[in-house]
């Protein structure tokens, strides 16, 4: 409970990872901060369910571990990040395809190795089992041959160390668009970029900036995807509870904001130096009259557990096809066993845009083929549908929107940077550094520019 004299030099709104990523800045430069939350939990979107043992995600993004923000956040020292399988599984035409490992050298020299990589073949403890699933393909359509393959690893690998500069400085257009000036061939940007960038994006359309779809490859070829041991919400727990104790407060609904004060529904008016408003685009519009709410990519997740797992390995298995509802899918138990309790297998499926009216049976039936395996005996665990779950970015999009609006009253979160786990942790960063610097204090750790190790 707050009590009406309360005060603090900075209250936050919203304890989302922006939020609590601003928080650690600003306690470690000597600013007393309070963190006012409206649901009884932190996190935001980063929430994870229990179901019997079982850790759910309800939007499941995924991360990379090139995000730089992971390593240079205050309160993440202990996150563990479980990758998946290096590149990721395609399932095209009836068969599945391995793709996306970047060459381990650039140049021809890359190419030559990823060639001779992909005519052999592959190592036991990376197969699909034949009995369980469609067979790993050596024949390559609809993704090519070899040399289509050595020359998708060696463009992967390229990206991988381009100039963020340059990347910005490319024409901005749709990224659906933007694909077919890449010069890959059509069965490549098909067969592989388009559905690993809807994955990557929550775009199944990919009208996303062009140049946000560019960030997205380079953070993927130069890292690899992954997720937070324990569920998404793992992220957020660590960042409060390596708070000052007193800090978050859950349970509290703030209904307006003001440069020195809020005032909440059920527990007075806090008054304070400055306030940051880190909820998420909606409920910030809300409290901020005239901030741009931008359109959404809904994502519904669908989780099922089976005696056995279909697949082996920590792979991320997509869909070229588009033949189902699943855009990608995953064993989670297999990418972070403690998802799930021993001697189950834990499989989530993401499914974007609009999901069917029967989202169980549609999916067990594309399971069925992705798999290459009956799930009609797979117990359903939990769908989750998110309207509101990524903020889309059309083109033009500002990478770096405003956060400070004016002196004493900011704004941050995924909605302000690029809309991913990355860009809500550098928004939190940047607001942090700018109030700090409209207190009169000196930043520890101010944001730099965007450059190849700040880019989401």
């Amino acid at each position: 409970m707050l009590e009406p004299a309360c005060q603090a030099d900075v209250v936050i709104v919203g304890a989302g990872v922006a939020g609590l990523s601003a928080a650690h800045r600003l306690n470690s430069a000597g600013v007393t901060t309070v963190v006012l939350e409206a649901a009884p939990y932190v996190g935001g979107r980063m929430t994870t369910e229990k179901v019997d043992g079982f850790r759910l995600d309800r939007i499941g993004r995924l991360l990379s571990t090139s995000y730089p923000e992971l390593r240079l956040t205050p309160g993440l020292d202990a996150l563990v990040l479980r990758p998946f399988a290096p590149g990721v599984l395609v399932h095209a035409d009836g068969r599945v395809h391995r793709a996306g490992e970047p060459a381990s050298a650039g140049g021809a020299r890359g190419a030559l190795d990823a060639a001779r990589a992909l005519v052999s073949p592959p190592r036991r403890s990376r197969q699909i089992p034949a009995a369980t699933a469609p067979p790993l393909s050596r024949a390559f359509p609809p993704l090519g041959g070899a040399l289509d393959q050595a020359r998708l690893a060696a463009a992967l690998g390229r990206i991988s160390t381009v100039p963020v500069e340059r990347l910005l400085a490319r024409p901005e257009r749709p990224a659906g668009r933007a694909l077919a000036a890449r010069g890959m061939p059509a069965r490549t940007v098909e067969g592989f970029l388009r559905p690993l960038l809807a994955a990557l994006l929550c775009d199944p359309d990919l009208t996303t900036s062009s140049r946000c779809a560019d960030l997205a490859l380079r953070a993927f070829a130069s890292g690899r995807l992954c997720v937070p041991e324990g569920g998404a919400d793992t992220l957020p727990e660590l960042l409060a509870g390596a708070l000052p104790p007193g800090t978050v407060r859950t349970g509290v609904r703030v209904t307006s904001v003001s440069t020195t004060s809020v005032t909440t529904a059920d527990h007075g008016e806090l008054r304070c130096r400055a306030v940051l408003v880190a909820t998420g685009a909606s409920a910030a519009a809300e409290l901020l009259p005239g901030l741009r709410v931008p359109p959404f990519h809904p994502v519904t997740v669908v989780h099922h557990t089976a005696d056995e797992a279909p697949l082996t390995e920590a792979a991320l298995v997509l869909d070229a096809d588009r033949r189902g509802p699943v855009a990608h899918t995953a064993v989670m138990s297999q990418v972070d066993p403690s998802r799930a309790p021993a001697g189950r297998a834990l499989i989530s499926s993401t499914l974007l845009g609009a999901p069917p009216a029967d989202p169980d049976r549609a999916v067990r039936a594309h399971l069925a083929a992705l798999y290459g395996t009956a799930t009609h005996r797979w117990e359903l665990l939990a769908v989750h549908h998110t309207p509101d779950a990524v903020p889309a970015m059309p083109p033009p999009h500002d990478l770096r929107r405003p956060v400070r609006l004016l002196a004493g009253l900011y704004v941050c979160g995924d909605h302000r940077d690029t809309s991913t786990v990355q860009g809500a942790l550098h928004s939190g960063h940047r607001a942090a550094t700018a109030l700090l610097t409209d207190l009169g204090i000196n930043s520890p750790s101010a944001p730099a520019r965007l450059t190849a190790s700040t880019a989401a």
